[in-house]
C-alpha cells in the first residue's frame, strides 16, 4: 500500500495549518488579537495591504503568533511560514495543524469524541492532499486537460478545512474510488422490485429508452437473462423490476448488509457488472462515463461522510429530480433571454430510481443516512454541451482557483492563451457566469447552489468564457415562499421537496456560494497572478450586476429585496456548521435549517465603483 512521502506530508501540513488559521479566524472560531511585540519588518500581502503581528491565546500558557493582513469580507491572509507555537513543540514533534487543533480544543469546546473525529478527518484530508501534491502538474499541463481529467487535480472546498475526509473509505477504497486517484470504476447493476423502487423520468424518457441509451445491447441481454432466470425461480415478473447501477463500495458496505432481507426474498436481484468504465467527479458519488462520454453521468449513494454530510440519496428528492429538471428547462426554453441571448444550461437530472427501505422508513427518527441508502440519478453530461469541432472546452469554476506545481495559476495560463487583457477576460467570465443566475433569481425566484464544483464554465477555442452549466437540483434548488405564478407549472412532487426561503436568504446562492465562497479566494489570486487589483475585480462584478439591472428595469422592486449590493450580509460559517453545529452527530434530519451563520461581513460590492457599460 502506497503512502505519501515525508516532503509531501509536511507540505500538506503547512497548507492545512495556514488554512485552519485563516478560515477559523474568518468565521471567528478563533480570534487573533494584536501582538504587543514590535514588528519592524512588516511586509505587504498582495491585495491586502501590510501585514501585522497577531497572536492566538489558547490557554494553558500556549499561544500561537502569526503575521497577517486583512482582506475582502474581513478575511485573514496569513504570511506563509509566520505561524509559530509558543512554547515550541518538543523535539521530534510537529507544530502542524493537528497540534493547533489540540491546543484550541478548549477554546472550541470540543469533547473527547468530537476531538477524535476531527483528528480522524484531518488526517484523512492531509493524506489526500499529500498524495495530490505528489501528482501535481504545472499550469500549462493542467490547461491541456479535458474536463474529466482535470477533476483529478482539484483542491477541495476552499472554505472548509476538513474537505477530503471520506470517512468510511479505507486507504484501498480511497485509492480505488477517490477523484484524485483518477480511477476507472465499473458499476454493479441490480434489479429492484416495484414494492421498493420507483422509476421517474423527464417526459419522453421511460425506463426502457433510458437503459437502451445507457447500456450496450449485449449488456442488456445479459442482465435480462439473469433477471429472467431469477423470476423463473421465484414466480415474480421481470416487468415489475427497475434496474439501477450501484457503486461497488456501496454494494459491499450497505446493500449486501442492510438490504439482505430483500436480497434473500428476491426483491433485489444482482445483475452483474456493466462494461463501461466511469470516473468519479469531485463530489465522489457522481461518476462520468470514460468509454462513452456522451452517456449520462450517474449519481449514486455512498455510505461515507464527507465535509458536512453523509453522501446518500434521499428517496423523495431522488424521485422528484426529473420533475425539477424538466421545470428548470421549461423556464429557460420559454424565456428568450435565457435560451437565445445567454448560454446557461441546467444539467438535467433526467431519470431516477428511488429505493426505499421499509424497516428504516418505520423509524422516522433514525439518523438520516438510513433514509437515503439506495437509488440512482442520471444527469446530462458536460461533454454533450460542447462543440468539440469548434474547440470548446469545459472546466468547473473550482478549477479556476487551482495553482500548478510551478506556482502559476491555471487562470493565468488561460488568460495568456486568450490574448485578452486580464480585465477583459474577467469581464467575459463574469458575463458568462452571472446574468443567467441573476435572471433565474430575480425573474423566477429560483436559486441554484452554484459553488465552484457545481458550476461548470464553458470556453471557446481561445479559452474565453462563453457560458455556464449548473448542476444539483432536487436538494439544492431553492424557491421563495408562497404560491407564486412563476411556480404554477411545477409538479406537486417537485414542489413538495424544494425548500423555500425569503429573498434575502435565497440571495445567498450568490452572496455566499459565489461571492464569499469562491470570489473571496479568486479575487486575491487575480491580484497576485493577473495584476488586477481587488477593488477593480469587485468593480467588474458590480458592473455585471448593474448591467443586468439596467437591462430589466421592470424588476427593480425585486433588486433591493435580495440585497446583492447591500452594505453587509450574514456570514455563512461552514466550519462552524461542521465542527460545532452537529456535523459529527447522528441527527435524523440532514438540513435542520438554513446554513449556520455567524455575524455579518462587509459586502465589497457595496463600495465598488460603478463601471457599467458595454463589455470590452
Amino acid at each position: 500500500m502506497n503512502h505519501p512521502d515525508r516532503d509531501a506530508w509536511e507540505q500538506a501540513g503547512r497548507r492545512l495549518l495556514l488554512k485552519a488559521v485563516e478560515e477559523f479566524a474568518y468565521e471567528e472560531l478563533l480570534v487573533p488579537v494584536p501582538d504587543p511585540d514590535p514588528v519592524p519588518d512588516a511586509l505587504p500581502v498582495p491585495g491586502a495591504g501590510t501585514a501585522g503581528r497577531y497572536r492566538l491565546d489558547l490557554g494553558d500558557d500556549v499561544h500561537w503568533t502569526l503575521r497577517a493582513a486583512r482582506g475582502t469580507f474581513g478575511t485573514w491572509r496569513v504570511e506563509p511560514g509566520s505561524l509559530l507555537r509558543h512554547p515550541d513543540v518538543p523535539d521530534g514533534q510537529e507544530a502542524g495543524p493537528e497540534r493547533l487543533l489540540l491546543d484550541a480544543r478548549r477554546v472550541l469546546g470540543w469533547d473527547g469524541a468530537t476531538t477524535a473525529e476531527v483528528l480522524r478527518e484531518l488526517t484523512a484530508t492531509r493524506r489526500a492532499d499529500a498524495e495530490a501534491i505528489v501528482r501535481a502538474l504545472p499550469a500549462a499541463e493542467l490547461a491541456d486537460l479535458d474536463h474529466l481529467e482535470l477533476e483529478a487535480y482539484q483542491d477541495g472546498h476552499p472554505c472548509m478545512l476538513l474537505n477530503k475526509g471520506r470517512l468510511g473509505f479505507s486507504a484501498s477504497d480511497a485509492a480505488a474510488y477517490a477523484p484524485e486517484s483518477a480511477p476507472a470504476v465499473r458499476l454493479l447493476w441490480a434489479a429492484v422490485h416495484s414494492d421498493l423502487a420507483t422509476y421517474s423520468g423527464v417526459p419522453g424518457l421511460d425506463a426502457e429508452r433510458l437503459l437502451a441509451e445507457e447500456l450496450d445491447r449485449a449488456t442488456r441481454e445479459r442482465f435480462a437473462a439473469a433477471l429472467a432466470e431469477h423470476c423463473a425461480r421465484t414466480g415474480l415478473s421481470d416487468e415489475d423490476f427497475s434496474w439501477l447501477p450501484v457503486h461497488p463500495f456501496h454494494w459491499d458496505e450497505a446493500v449486501a448488509t442492510l438490504f439482505v432481507p430483500f436480497l434473500a426474498e428476491g426483491r433485489i436481484v444482482p445483475l452483474g457488472q456493466s462494461d463501461d468504465r466511469y470516473r468519479p467527479l469531485q463530489s465522489i458519488r457522481t461518476l462520468a462515463n470514460i468509454d462513452h462520454p456522451h452517456r449520462r453521468n450517474v449519481k449514486v449513494p455512498l455510505l461515507i461522510r464527507n465535509t458536512l454530510v453523509w453522501r446518500g440519496l434521499s428517496t423523495e428528492p431522488t424521485e422528484a429530480a426529473p420533475d425539477v429538471s424538466a421545470w428548470l428547462h421549461s423556464v429557460r426554453d420559454a424565456d428568450p433571454y435565457l435560451s437565445e441571448e445567454l448560454r446557461i444550461h441546467p444539467l438535467g437530472e433526467v431519470a431516477a430510481v428511488a429505493v426505499g427501505h421499509p424497516l428504516y422508513e418505520s423509524v422516522e427518527d433514525a439518523p438520516y443516512r438510513y433514509h437515503e441508502l439506495l437509488g440512482a440519478v442520471w444527469r446530462e453530461p458536460v461533454a454533450a454541451l460542447l462543440d468539440t469541432d469548434a474547440g470548446e472546452r469545459a472546466r468547473t469554476m473550482a478549477a479556476l482557483l487551482k495553482t500548478g506545481s510551478d506556482g502559476r495559476a491555471l487562470t493565468a495560463e488561460l488568460v495568456e492563451r486568450s490574448g485578452l487583457t486580464p480585465a477583459a477576460w474577467l469581464e467575459r467570465f463574469f458575463g458568462a457566469l452571472l446574468p443567467g443566475l441573476l435572471h433565474y433569481l430575480y425573474r423566477y425566484g429560483v436559486a441554484f447552489c452554484p459553488h465552484g464544483e457545481n458550476t461548470v464554465v464553458l470556453f471557446d477555442r481561445d479559452e474565453i468564457p462563453i457560458g455556464t452549466a449548473v448542476k444539483d437540483f432536487a436538494e439544492d434548488v431553492n424557491l421563495l415562499p408562497g404560491a407564486r405564478p412563476e411556480y404554477a407549472t411545477l409538479s406537486e412532487r417537485a414542489d413538495r421537496v424544494l425548500l423555500r426561503w425569503p429573498a434575502h436568504e435565497l440571495a445567498h446562492s450568490l452572496l455566499s456560494a459565489v461571492f464569499a465562497g469562491h470570489f473571496r479566494f479568486f479575487a486575491p489570486l487575480c491580484a497576485g497572478q493577473l495584476g488586477v487589483p481587488e477593488d477593480e475585480f469587485w468593480a467588474l462584478v458590480r458592473a455585471e450586476i448593474e448591467r443586468y439591472h439596467a437591462r430589466f428595469p421592470e424588476l427593480a422592486d425585486r433588486f433591493d429585496s435580495y440585497g446583492l449590493l447591500a452594505p453587509s450580509f450574514d456570514r455563512v460559517a461552514l466550519n462552524r456548521e461542521q465542527l460545532l453545529g452537529g456535523g459529527f452527530h447522528d441527527r435524523s434530519e440532514r438540513d435542520e435549517g438554513f446554513d449556520v451563520v455567524h455575524g455579518t461581513v462587509p459586502n465589497p460590492l457595496a463600495v465598488a465603483p460603478a463601471r457599467i457599460g458595454d463589455r470590452k
